[in-house]
């Protein structure tokens, strides 16, 4: 829990007490959106002397007895809620119970969960609960000036909802904040002094200059990006870093869309070089400028604050793409940055979303098919959410969307289980086709085997994975197997750290069960007669990465073309291969070419090795959550837990 208090002394009991309340998802995260306001209000003379400020932020999935207790223990006569899709369910319980115990306490709610829909969230016509529909800082202000005043009229404070008299009232819209130097800095004006915090947020532009119709940061901003002035970004970066920050969140739409933001990711480099913070950097990538993200994303690398970039592609259907006004984002952008990541050795991930409006079961197959022969290093699918205030809430009859709310009691979010396209069955389908996607390639369960079959002509890279998936289903017994199925089943897959998850059992815990499984399956196809295809798998086995610091063990697996010599030490294996193997090896860049130049024939000797500064030990006291959030952190950057493939030795063994 996260406190701050403004102007408070001998006269306190006099002033009107504002609680600006955050939940966010994880812990010590800096409020920003209730620092925007406090800092607005207390700028105003009249509130200032009148008010006093108290944020409270408090983890979404803490006690909520707890929060409640300690919320009506501060006797606000002002509560103000900042709402998302993350933590609505829970605050329409608090606010519930806490206006029972506090009736003639206010109560403003913002954000983009409710916005627009007071229908929704006053539906019992309370005449002290306001909601917020659109920026915070003006309409907060205006309604603490009202509220204040000995005849309050909340007609005047404009972009509110409210009950009067027995009717719903919504006035004029808030005209958007044009001048972002209007907002006085939280960092800088003391806001935030005396908190601890682990995660800043900084905004340095509000906008976003395209329109996906599953968003609503683009779509409700008119495509208008209003900045704020570089001096005073350069000053917050500068506090963030002397107060000790490990990381920082960039809250902008397209970090890189400006030319500014490279030197503005130089100054956050020569700050942690300087002083020693933040440790890591996190940002939503710009959209149309490869070679600007990709100088930035190094520049980052190097810099030791990232370790990996997202690329966010939502879909490689053109139809999808244009019925989700996104077709103007060329696609070959995505492929440039990712090939100039991959040569500059920076993981990277691509994220798409299933199943969006106009795509189908074999375009999302015909994607991941496309994405694995570009050489991805990982793709993440994540369940389309049908999000309020954005065009495709408008448009669900249209696309025939169909939704499932998650099974939580702090979350609203409403899963798309079904389209026009896709029909519910076919979604869980393409569920099951991407987790097979992401055991045997993300994973690298079967990663070379994959790639070669595809290159060969024998089964691509979809038609295989819709293959394994339908064997998945059917393999009830299996640990690692029923997660799937209960994820699908109870809409878990929303949960991002469900790929944490699967990364913690099929490469640690629950290791030797799927090499069983991946052994089983294999051998059951009819290409498992070709000796190439032997020979890829029985170097999946060895090369599937351990994703934690651990001892490797060799696999429960009778090899017949690979010859097992025993451990290099204690992450490493030493393995006998033909040639023919170790030139495929080169060709999916796990091998130096140049080393085979004297090993046309006969076999070799290779090094695995398997040991990764980057990976922490396993440590089965914690939780599955505890683990499962360090692995998903892993999986997105899991070029960097890659083994080491070399030559042994430069002895070319004869065949006999």
């Amino acid at each position: 829990m996260l406190i701050n208090n403004f102007a408070k002394g001998s006269g306190d009991q006099d002033r009107k007490k504002v609680v600006l309340v955050e939940i966010p998802s994880y812990e010590n995260i800096l409020p920003l959106a209730s620092g925007y306001i406090q800092a607005c209000a207390q700028e105003d003379e009249g509130l200032a002397a009148t008010h006093s400020f108290e944020i409270f932020s408090y983890p979404v999935k803490d006690d909520r007895t707890k929060l409640l207790e300690e919320l009506a223990g501060k006797y606000a006569d002002i509560y103000t809620f900042s709402c998302y899709i993350w933590n609505m369910k829970l605050i329409r319980w608090v606010l519930k119970e806490l206006r029972e115990r506090q009736p003639n306490a206010h109560y403003l709610l913002g954000g983009p969960q409710v916005m627009n829909h007071a229908a929704t969230y006053l539906a019992d016509s309370p005449e002290n609960v306001y909601i917020c529909n659109g920026e915070g800082e003006r309409t907060s202000v205006e309604l603490f000036r009202q509220l204040n005043s000995a005849a309050p009229d909340l007609r005047r404070v404009p972009g509110l909802s409210f009950w009067s008299g027995g009717e719903l009232v919504t006035t004029e819209p808030a005209p958007r904040i044009g001048d972002l130097m209007e907002i006085p800095s939280p960092f800088l004006t003391g806001v935030f002094d005396g908190y601890e915090f682990s995660l800043g947020i900084l905004e340095t532009n509000r906008g976003c200059p395209f329109r996906c119709t599953f968003c609503y940061w683009g779509a409700r901003t008119n495509s208008k990006v209003v900045k704020f002035e570089e001096d005073r970004i350069r000053d917050e970066l500068t506090w963030i870093s002397n107060n000790g920050f490990s990381g920082l969140f960039i809250a902008d739409a397209n970090w890189g869309q400006s030319p500014r933001d490279v030197a503005m990711t130089e100054h956050i480099v020569e700050l942690k070089n300087e002083i020693g913070y933040p440790l890591v950097v996190y940002m939503a990538a710009a959209k149309n400028r490869p070679e600007r993200m990709a100088q930035i994303t190094e520049i980052f690398v190097r810099g030791g604050l990232m370790v990996t970039q997202p690329i966010s592609l939502q879909t490689l259907n053109p139809a999808a793409l244009k019925l989700i006004a996104r077709d103007n984002i060329r696609e070959e952008t995505y492929v440039e940055l990712q090939r100039t990541l991959r040569e500059k050795q920076i993981s990277s991930y691509v994220e798409l979303i299933w199943p969006l409006p106009g795509e189908t079961f074999e375009s999302f197959k015909e994607g991941l098919t496309k994405l694995c022969r570009s050489y991805a290093d990982t793709v993440i699918v994540y369940p389309e959410l049908l999000l309020n205030n954005t065009p495709m809430y408008q448009q669900r009859e249209l696309y025939g969307l169909m939704t499932e709310p998650v099974p939580s009691d702090v979350s609203e979010a409403e899963v798309v289980v079904g389209t026009s396209w896709v029909s519910r069955e076919a979604c869980i389908d393409g569920y099951w086709l991407y987790n097979a996607m992401h055991t045997v390639y993300n994973m690298r369960g079967l990663f070379l085997l994959s790639g070669y079959l595809d290159e060969a002509g024998i089964i691509s890279y979809g038609d295989l994975f819709a293959s394994v998936a339908r064997y998945f289903e059917q393999q009830a017994d299996s640990e690692v197997l029923q997660l799937f199925t209960k994820s699908f089943a109870h809409l878990a897959n929303y949960d991002v750290l469900l790929s944490g998850k699967i990364g913690h059992m099929i490469l640690s815990t629950h290791r030797e069960e799927f090499d069983a499984l991946l052994a089983a399956y294999v051998t059951s196809q009819e290409w498992w007669s070709d000796p190439l295809a032997r020979q890829a798998f029985e170097m999946d086995l060895l090369a599937r990465p351990y994703i934690y610091r651990e001892p490797v063990r060799v696999p429960d697996y009778e090899f017949t073309e690979c010859t097992v010599h025993g451990l290099g030490d204690a992450e490493s294996f030493l393995v006998e291969v033909p040639a023919e193997l170790a030139e495929l090896l080169a060709e999916r860049e796990m091998l130096k070419a140049d080393v085979l130049d004297d090993a046309a024939s006969g076999r070799i000797t290779l090094r695995i090795d398997h040991h990764a500064r980057q990976k922490m030990p396993y440590m089965p006291q914690r939780s599955l959550e505890h683990n499962a959030n360090y692995c998903h952190g892993t999986v997105l950057r899991f070029r960097e837990i890659l083994p080491f493939v070399e030559v042994h030795s430069s002895d070319v063994v004869a065949t006999n």
